[in-house]
């Protein structure tokens, strides 16, 4: 992953985002929400120039990433005793 934060970084198929764009995406993430319901994500993909599909993708990668990070499974409700 890039020292952006920008998460799949080396994957096949990986998004392109302009500095401008991961820091709306990263604020959005960090200040207002992990998982945006759908207006909000229109919202943020109209502020970014990204489609919803991206945004969403960006999103559910981030979470994943964030995840990971706290010592959880990447996969949302994938906990297991």
């Amino acid at each position: 992953m890039s020292s952006q934060g920008s998460p799949g970084g080396g994957a096949s198929g990986a998004m392109r985002l302009e500095p401008e764009q991961l820091k709306v995406l990263e604020e959005n993430f960090q200040k207002v929400s992990r998982n945006p319901d759908q207006a909000t994500l229109m919202l943020i993909a109209a502020e970014c120039g990204l489609s919803e599909e991206d945004t969403a993708k960006w999103f559910r990668l981030r979470n994943a990433q964030w995840r990971q990070a706290e010592g959880l499974p990447a996969e949302l409700g994938s906990v297991k005793d």
